[in-house]
């Protein structure tokens, strides 16, 4: 008998009710329930969305679910929503109970959303304070996890983002610490026994490469305007040349986001993946359980670096974005410094010509431009 306070029990009874009586229905049923036997289904299961938040197996509290389908349908819990018989749960995803069609718009409050919003409770948390602490102290040094967040700002700010963007990345800075901090605290979360890596999903990835493409974009144009930006997009070739060169460069500007998601969503799944994989191996023999605790602490281990990694590399790789965008600008310069490099020698040439100089190197120095000494 099913467990109706269980939201994923939930899907037992639609389950029977479609299943009929004939072979293929027999068949699938019997199918499924082996699924749920299986060891490796049952652990990894917990990698996915959920509409409760659970440790283990111990049901915590479950979160509402909030529809637009003909109106506004706000329900406490999958149970309550099916109670009420307009909308049910199969398969994992809410449909309409008359049309079997899934709702217009569904803004449930599932369990990686809730970690979302965990993960921005506790940056506020750790920053509101050491923000106001830091009015209070001045420049003095800060003790316990405010010193080691302090030692991360600087490390984001001279080894990501001031090498990568240069002087203009100071007032870009928050966003790129927003970054780093928001993905590193969300990695680590996951790593709590019985909670969800946000990280794991491609939405939560998608939405943070989405952000870095219009930071990308947005700073580009501000520094060599709309101008030199289309300009970009034709890579310097030849005007011949552009219907090839400016779909391949748009191309480009898409698919630097899209590596960004696929790489922070793929690295974290595998790890969780193998994690649970291993902790699986217990529940098929004895003799399993010495190599999987070992082999499971070595990956636990590892993931708490893959973690802190995935974040350092999100975050430099949007720098270097940022930073190669922004690069047709200091060409420009470098471009023009060389034209003034020449127009010297230009002059030097004609004084040369007419006589009129008395000595060639201190003339070359008089018509150096400035900043030029040093090439």
């Amino acid at each position: 008998m099913p467990d109706t306070n269980n939201p994923h029990s939930q899907e037992a009874p639609h389950q029977e009710q479609h299943s009929g009586t004939t072979d293929h229905g027999t068949s699938h049923g019997s199918d499924h329930a082996a699924g749920a036997e299986n060891p490796f289904t049952a652990v990894l299961s917990h990698l996915g969305d959920h509409r409760e938040i659970t440790f283990g197996h111990i049901h915590l509290f479950d979160l509402p679910i909030i529809l637009i389908d003909d109106g506004l349908h706000i329900y406490p819990s999958v149970h309550a929503m099916e109670a009420k018989g307009v909308h049910a749960l199969e398969h994992h995803h809410v449909v309409n109970v008359a049309t079997k069609k899934a709702p217009a718009l569904d803004f449930s409050v599932t369990s990686l959303v809730f970690y979302q919003w965990v993960a921005m409770a506790l940056l506020l948390a750790v920053f509101i304070p050491m923000g106001r602490k830091y009015k209070k102290v001045g420049v003095k040094p800060l003790g316990g996890i405010f010193a080691a967040m302090e030692m991360l700002i600087e490390y984001v700010r001279d080894e990501i983002v001031t090498p990568n963007i240069g002087k203009d990345g100071a007032k870009m800075l928050p966003i790129f610490l927003t970054f780093f901090f928001f993905i590193l605290f969300m990695n680590y979360l996951g790593l709590i026994p019985g909670a969800h890596t946000a990280t794991g999903s491609i939405n939560v990835t998608a939405g943070l490469s989405i952000i870095a493409f219009f930071l990308v974009q947005i700073a580009s144009i501000s520094k060599i305007g709309i101008g030199g930006y289309l300009k970009h997009l034709t890579g310097g070739t030849p005007v011949f040349l552009w219907p090839i060169m400016i779909p391949v460069e748009i191309l480009g500007l898409f698919t630097k986001p899209f590596a960004l998601a696929i790489r922070l969503y793929a690295n974290m799944v595998a790890g969780h993946v193998i994690l649970l994989s291993l902790i699986a191996l217990t529940f098929l023999s004895v003799a399993f359980i010495p190599v999987s605790v070992g082999f499971s602490l070595f990956i636990y281990m590892l993931e708490l670096l893959v973690a802190f990694l995935q974040a350092y590399i999100f975050t430099t790789l949007t720098a270097v974005f940022t930073g190669m965008a922004m690069a047709s600008h200091d060409h420009h310069e470098e471009h023009e410094v060389h034209s003034d490099r020449h127009a010297t020698v230009s002059d030097v040439v004609t004084e040369m010509a007419t006589g009129d100089y008395d000595d060639l190197s201190e003339e070359l120095r008089k018509h150096q431009p400035a900043g030029a000494a040093a090439h």
